[in-house]
């Protein structure tokens, strides 16, 4: 036999071997489909069927609550929905990945289907600033703002902030990425302007209280800008005092930078008459009061005399109309006279005062200044409740446009002295032609009611003369203890 005859010989054999393997693949894969097929509808057919709804894996945020969605089940037709157990249990408040098993079994047949839900943080850190342009002064340094950062599972990031300026310093971005990657991201344009306005401080009071003849010296100022310095230099001031003539002046000091931010602040400087010597104010705490205020006022007005009312929040309204519309002064003493509320703080003496003088402006119209504080600014039961508080609050009412009224002569009518004869002596003993005479007496009193008309006759019949106060009446204040 030829080489040439036993080589295709060869070949031919190779290329029926490989035909009948190929068959023979054809084959193991047509019975390993049938039985796939088989097994399927074995599955479908024989074994039980359970149907989740929703998705059989789902994402679950940090926190969020997990809801079932449900899930039937049926054995050839039949439901058997109730015949399933559901094992696993979902942790919201813990990152991970959880298992929900529903099983059912019908005899021999069981069935298992399983979603699983990723509970994952999908939320953004939040940082804690706005979007607002940064201005800063030409030729200032960047300096970035302390922000502070909070994230719903990783908690305080305020030290994980990234601070990425541009390449021609004109903008700020604050980035900061959680455990979880999540990224926010806030950009800040920089701008280099002067936008605040000047900060001027007034050396001494708002509000200054001079007599006529005193000479007036302005206290000065004190004035701050955030980019320039030596603005005290520009200050221009408008207005002028009078000494020689009562009233109010008004001086307007204005500053403003290289910028046009321009800032102005005013001060009163109020010019008095000192006190008359042998003037009697007489004045009334702790009213009105039915029985006794009314009889005061109807005395008062038969001997053509004014005096001062230092109301609270009791009392009839209609009586302190009555003093106003009768021409005296309504002032202002207290809305509770509790020491304990009135000087608690700073602030509680201002709520009780501001409180007494909404009800005298809801009844007469006008807003009183004129004040007295209860025990006077000299007493010492406020250290009890809050040390310091005159010292304070002295200051403040003058630098508010309040001014106070102590007393120089005491009826005695709150102490030991319960007659009205006690009251008129404690009074008339102690007038003196060479002062000015602030009395003190309480209009809730039934003997102070029945001695007011002989102090008055006797006042009128030794000389003296009787005025109510007005915010031009000089002062009579006490020495503060607290």
């Amino acid at each position: 036999m030829s080489i040439k005859l036993w080589s295709k010989r060869k070949i031919r054999r190779m290329l029926e071997n490989q035909l009948l393997i190929k068959k023979k693949l054809k084959l193991i894969c047509g019975i390993f489909l049938c039985f796939i097929i088989t097994f399927i509808c074995v599955q479908k057919i024989i074994l039980p069927q359970i149907h989740l709804k929703g998705h059989y894996n789902t994402t679950l945020s940090y926190k969020e609550r997990y809801i079932e969605k449900g899930y039937n089940a049926s054995f050839f037709g039949k439901d058997i929905t109730k015949d399933v157990d559901v094992h696993g249990k979902v942790n919201e408040k813990k990152l991970g990945t959880y298992k929900i098993i529903y099983h059912v079994a019908v005899g021999p047949f069981h069935k298992k289907v399983v979603r699983t839900i990723h509970v994952k943080d999908t939320e953004k850190p939040i940082i804690n600033t706005d979007s607002s342009d940064i201005y800063l002064c030409p030729g200032d340094k960047i300096v970035p703002e302390k922000v502070s950062v909070s994230d719903n599972y990783d908690g305080d990031l305020s030290n994980k902030v990234e601070h990425i300026i541009s390449k021609d310093n004109d903008l700020i971005t604050y980035r900061v990425r959680d455990k979880s990657g999540n990224v926010s991201e806030v950009s800040k344009k920089i701008i280099y302007k002067d936008i605040e306005k000047p900060v001027i401080n007034l050396r001494g009071n708002q509000i200054i209280y001079i007599f006529v003849g005193d000479e007036w010296n302005d206290p000065g100022l004190d004035v701050q800008d955030n980019c320039e310095d030596n603005l005290s230099q520009k200050v221009v001031r408008n207005g002028n005092v009078d000494t020689n003539t009562p009233g109010e002046y008004i001086i307007t000091y204005s500053v403003k930078d290289s910028f046009d931010n321009e800032e102005s602040i005013k001060r009163k400087i109020v010019v008095s008459e000192r006190g008359r010597n042998g003037t009697i104010y007489l004045t009334f705490d702790d009213g009105p009061n039915s029985g006794t205020t009314n009889v005061i006022l109807d005395i008062l007005k038969e001997e053509n005399v004014k005096a001062t009312f230092f109301v609270t929040n009791k009392g009839p309204d209609e009586l302190i109309k009555r003093e106003f519309d009768e021409g005296h002064t309504v002032a202002l003493h207290t809305a509770s006279h509790d020491y304990a509320t009135v000087y608690a703080s700073d602030e509680a003496y201002f709520n009780d005062l501001y409180s007494v003088q909404d009800r005298v402006k809801r009844i007469t119209g006008f807003e009183s200044k004129i004040i007295r504080f209860p025990g006077g600014s000299s007493n010492t039961v406020s250290r009890k409740y809050s040390s310091g508080i005159m010292s304070r609050i002295t200051t403040e009412v003058l630098n508010r446009g309040f001014k106070y009224y102590d007393w120089n002569l005491s009826s005695g009518d709150a102490g030991s002295t319960t007659e009205a004869s006690g009251v008129y002596k404690n009074v008339i003993s102690n007038l003196r032609h060479d002062r000015v005479n602030m009395v003190l007496m309480h209009d809730i009193k039934s003997y102070t009611r029945d001695a007011l008309r002989d102090i008055i006759r006797y006042g009128k019949d030794n000389g003296y003369v009787f005025e109510k106060i007005t915010m031009e009446t000089e002062m009579i204040t006490q020495r503060v203890n607290n």
